[in-house]
């Protein structure tokens, strides 16, 4: 593909740092963990996406993950226009708030109630919140590389944005705030019990993870894991929170809690529950909820919570992704995905595993899988830069960095992921 090709895009990228800091409005936007400058988009149609410059590629970053019925899809554009002359925003309750919120409920077995929130971030911060206020204790437990939003007690070692920007957490973040979180690495039961007996179970009010993790690559737990973690947390009166905001509705239609067998606490949701729109919640058990103002003394707040557009596309969302049962074809696809990459990579002498969770993808340049953060640092970024831009030299668009999970949709067929592979077999020719 000649440079030329992204004419367009540079010039917006150009533009875009004189009035915008680095020239984007997300970190990880900014190819910085790739090289090179960053794509702008003009259109989606199911499981491609259009840049500026008119190119078209499939698509598996799918807006970061809550597009899982693709880009576009005509039930949600009919749904939001009809919701939105109705009004767009009341900053009251309506009718649609309480729909999706019965759905929730319906859907995940451990969430007897819920609160809408506007985003990821602001899920995990109020379940933290109610966690402490709950518990009455100050302390948090998280996990080296799972990213929880960008609040200041978990910008520690959060994976994803800080990992492929190579910075530990963040400027402005008083160490006090730190001073109450622990990060420890993933799927290391031992460690996580040594961590709590350290620190004093008495004092710790939470343990917070990404049951999948998606902000590291794609990283599975092992066996008995979040199983012994239920347990510990049960034991010692800890909160356990799964934030399933990339995983929720996306590894089953139960989320990762449905996949593994395991009931937490508190869970948080975003992406696919918002069905595109800007969204996030957090539910659990009764006891845990009704802490929350106005029943209880822990606050929390939101003008734009419960927005209409955002309920409309995430009850569109849901109830089509019930009806339809996607799951079944997303293993397929999944395994196809493994299979195939797996296979391209011993053809070009290229260390490299892939994996697969649901409608979630993921692969490393590696020789032996990838179980937690320290190991997903030391795969081969350099040649999953060079990777990158082949592909998408070959019309496929991956998430710009090493450390993230690609995602498919209901849009996606084999037939994508064949283009995908194919792509792959020529791309790793040029970094083998």
């Amino acid at each position: 593909m000649a440079a030329e090709t992204f004419r367009r895009s540079k010039a917006l990228f150009e533009r875009a740092q004189r009035v915008i800091p680095g020239g984007v409005n997300s970190p990880v936007r900014a190819f910085r963990g790739v090289g090179g400058a960053p794509l702008f988009f003009a259109k989606g149609d199911g499981p491609f996406v259009y840049d500026a410059d008119g190119r078209r590629y499939v698509d598996f970053v799918g807006s970061w993950g809550p597009l899982i019925l693709g880009h576009a899809p005509q039930q949600i554009i009919d749904a939001i226009a009809e919701t939105s002359r109705r009004g767009t925003s009341f900053g009251a309750p309506t009718e649609l708030e309480v729909q999706l919120a019965e759905l929730i409920v319906e859907l995940i077995p451990s969430v007897e109630m819920v609160r809408m929130v506007s985003s990821g971030t602001e899920a995990t911060m109020s379940a933290i919140r109610l966690a402490r206020g709950f518990t009455k204790r100050d302390h948090i437990i998280k996990f080296n590389g799972c990213y929880h939003g960008h609040s200041d007690s978990l910008l520690v070692k959060a994976g994803s944005g800080v990992a492929t920007l190579g910075i530990a957490g963040s400027l402005g973040v008083p160490e006090a705030f730190v001073a109450l979180t622990s990060s420890i690495e993933f799927n290391d039961l031992a460690l996580l019990e040594q961590t709590v007996q350290e620190i004093g179970a008495s004092k710790i009010a939470c343990i917070i993870l990404e049951p999948v993790i998606g902000n590291s690559g794609l990283i599975l737990p092992k066996p008995g894991y979040l199983e012994g973690m239920r347990e510990l947390c049960t034991k010692h009166g800890i909160v356990l929170i799964f934030d399933e905001v990339m995983t929720g509705f996306r590894v089953a239609l139960g989320g990762a809690q449905e996949r593994f067998g395991i009931k937490p606490d508190l869970t948080t949701f975003g992406k696919v529950i918002g069905g595109g729109r800007p969204v996030g919640a957090f539910g659990g058990r009764r006891d845990i909820m009704e802490m929350l103002a106005p029943l209880g003394p822990v606050y929390q707040a939101g003008t734009l919570s419960g927005n209409p557009l955002a309920m409309t596309a995430g009850i569109v969302t849901l109830e089509t992704i019930r009806a339809s049962n996607p799951y079944p074809h997303f293993e397929e696809l999944g395994a196809r995905w493994i299979e195939g990459m797996n296979e391209a990579g011993r053809e070009a002498g290229v260390p490299l595993v892939a994996a697969a969770c649901g409608s979630m993808l993921g692969f490393f340049f590696s020789s032996a899988p990838v179980t937690n953060y320290s190991e997903a640092l030391q795969t081969d970024v350099e040649r999953f830069k060079k990777f990158f831009h082949a592909m998408l030299q070959e019309g496929v668009y991956l998430a710009p960095s090493a450390f993230e999970a690609g995602f498919i949709s209901t849009a996606h067929s084999e037939e994508h992921i064949d283009i995908a592979l194919s792509a792959a077999r020529r791309a790793l020719a040029t970094v083998a």
